[in-house]
């Protein structure tokens, strides 16, 4: 098996988990007795642990490699599972939540950087094909949710069932996986991967920015768009439900197709491409009203940012790339932990606004925030050509 499908695999049994447990929220609500403000602070706790996961991830991966970063974090994802499961209390619920969350952050950060390293060694565009496994991986665990709900099992059989070979199949592939080299012994430690200078660097800022704004895009399509159609375009639940499924779908698909885009077209103009056609779904969809182009104009928008946040990553990666052909792991952990807080504060910001005028108002918010990936990223490739011609000139003149 190569590499890259090693890496594949490995994000596909992160999006499986994440597949497998939320479509399960309303089953682990009456298991724990709790309220939607209750249960939504038990969820935020898992949001929490994520990001400050991710903010420690990178000098975690640098120091041990990506391979023990993903052996350790898989497993302990897919120990957690089963005590989300079990949970009988909102207090043991929020702790395996954050335990998932403390996991799937450190997860998300070594399996990127593992990327990157592939996508180096394949001189190919790589990243979007991995972020394909996620969605895939989503997909297939939300089909088994699905199943296992209409069938009666608790979620703590489902998640063992889904746990156990999962488990299986990381120790059995964790082998192909490239770990996060590190510098030889005796050479210089670059200077990027230091906090200060990580912060004074408009590139890192700038493709924060690209996938801080389409975390947002992304949270608020997962989290409102059923309720959007319901509530105020008089679609029924049920049909409601294939809003998200397309965009799902869409994304998945796209993201397949990206490192051809990539490779193409360059990663300025996908993400470019990328933007306008999200901003274009998103827009469309809260100023038309109707139901059928909310369906269009979600699967317009998972199409359009299905590669912002891969590229994103694999730039940063490469920003923070070594004379040695090493380096990049604080760089994807930076921007990763800034995608996370979108994330995080994405759907209050959402409800906010909706509170205030309407959901769709909320979502021409969120089409001009998703519009606002175009500029960053054409910024973004600018500055990182100007820190390479920096480099290389530093090289030639010593």
């Amino acid at each position: 098996m190569a590499r890259r499908w090693a890496v594949f695999l490995v994000f596909a049994l992160n999006g499986l988990v994440l597949g497998s447990w939320a479509p399960r929220t309303p089953a682990l609500s009456a298991q724990v007795d709790a309220g939607p403000g209750a249960f939504s602070l038990a969820l935020l706790a898992g949001s929490v642990g994520m990001l400050l996961a991710a903010t420690a991830a990178g000098r975690f991966v640098e120091r041990f490699g990506a391979r023990a970063a993903i052996v350790v974090s898989g497993l302990g994802m897919f120990t957690a599972l089963p005590v989300l499961g079990s949970a009988r209390s909102l207090p043991w619920l929020a702790v395996a939540l954050l335990l998932i969350g403390v996991t799937s952050g450190v997860l998300d950060v070594a399996m990127n950087v593992a990327g990157v390293v592939v996508e180096r060694l394949r001189s190919k565009p790589t990243m979007p094909l991995l972020h394909a496994g996620f969605s895939v991986g989503a997909l297939a665990g939300s089909g088994v949710a699905g199943l296992a709900a209409s069938l009666g099992w608790s979620p703590l059989r489902q998640f063992v069932v889904v746990a156990v070979p999962a488990a299986a199949v990381l120790v059995s592939v964790v082998r192909l996986v490239p770990g996060a080299a590190t510098p030889s012994p005796g050479a210089e430690r670059s200077a990027s991967t230091t906090l200060s200078t990580l912060l004074r660097r408009p590139v890192l800022w700038l493709l924060a920015a690209v996938a801080l704004c389409s975390a947002i895009a992304e949270g608020a399509s997962s989290d409102w768009s059923a309720l959007l159609l319901v509530t105020e375009q008089g679609a029924s639940q049920g049909a409601a439900a294939a809003a998200y499924a397309g965009f799902s779908l869409a994304m998945a698909l796209a993201r397949l197709a990206g490192s051809w885009a990539q490779a193409r077209f360059g990663p300025a103009r996908v993400l470019v491409a990328g933007s306008l056609a999200a901003g274009a779904g998103l827009l469309a969809t809260a100023l038309a009203g109707v139901a059928w182009v909310s369906y269009a104009g979600f699967a317009v928008a998972g199409a359009g940012l299905a590669a912002c946040f891969p590229l994103a990553l694999g730039l940063a990666g490469e920003a923070g790339r070594r004379a040695d052909g090493t380096g990049g792991e604080r760089e994807v952990a930076f921007v990763t932990a800034i995608a996370y807080a979108g994330f995080l504060a994405g759907p209050p910001l959402i409800g906010g606004i909706a509170a205030l005028t309407s959901l769709s108002v909320s979502f021409v918010a969120v089409g001009l925030i998703a519009l606002v990936v175009a500029p960053s990223a054409f910024g973004a490739t600018r500055a990182l050509a100007v820190e390479r011609a920096s480099r290389h000139t530093s090289g030639a003149l010593r």
